[in-house]
């Protein structure tokens, strides 16, 4: 194989396995939402919103608080984005010429050259799109949460929900976007990294968004505890 036919093996090899990986993860999400953290935290984000808007004006300053901490960190993540976008775009306006060295071991033409900077400018740019949206919906969430009329109607509680989980849905997208930028950054020099960092980034990946059994049974007790304790409450009412 030529050299500079790697790039055209072992590039959409690597990205391949991360989309299949992904791929996995959302249909494991979908059918089995306990076994993946992005799930589990969806339905704990789920029962705090409810917990919380129970008395609103009693908790209305510990949501808002928890709220902002996760604007302030969608914030950190949408200006090391955007920042590092500005950087490489300045650096490929002044770029002369290709950075080919000896230790490259693939196609070093200019174009390739151009091709792996702006993928690297594509995948920030993503990662600065999805934090700003994650802080739009947390900021919109900052309001609902305190509304006191609100308290006693389960279908706004529920709207609530939806908008804090898909801040935190596009907060994890913008997360994966900065995951993404690392086998691209070292497809800069050679195809090889980039695959050796896909094929490990699926590994890490997996440790990161599986649950253990301990976690999961620790969550199924909380949910029996809270349906027994609702079932108690209405027992004692009527």
């Amino acid at each position: 194989m030529e050299e500079k036919q790697v790039d055209l093996v072992l590039v959409p090899l690597g990205m391949g396995m991360l989309l299949c990986y992904h791929f996995w993860l959302l249909f494991t999400i979908a059918r089995n939402p306990t076994r993946t953290v992005i799930g589990l935290n969806a339905e704990s984000r789920r029962k705090w919103i409810f917990s919380l808007m129970a008395d609103p004006l009693k908790n209305g300053v510990l949501a808002v608080q928890t709220i902002r901490n996760n604007i302030m960190a969608s914030t950190l993540l949408a200006t090391a984005a955007i920042t590092l976008s500005s950087l490489i775009s300045v650096y490929v306006s002044n770029k002369s010429s290709s950075p080919s060295s000896g230790f490259v071991y693939g196609n070093k033409s200019q174009l390739m050259s151009s091709v792996k900077l702006f993928a690297i400018l594509v995948c920030f740019l993503v990662a600065f799109l999805c934090n700003v949206q994650s802080i739009r919906y947390y900021a919109h969430v900052s309001f609902l949460a305190t509304v006191p009329e609100y308290r006693d109607r389960k279908e706004a509680i529920e709207y609530v929900a939806r908008h804090l989980n898909r801040g935190s849905y596009f907060w994890s997208l913008g997360l994966r976007a900065f995951y993404l930028s690392f086998p691209l950054f070292l497809w800069v020099f050679g195809p090889i990294p980039m695959f050796v960092c896909c094929f490990t980034m699926i590994f890490v990946l997996y440790f990161l968004d599986t649950t253990s059994n301990f976690t999961r049974e620790m969550h199924s007790h909380s949910i029996k505890e809270e349906t027994t304790d609702g079932d108690v409450e209405s027992i004692v009412q009527n």
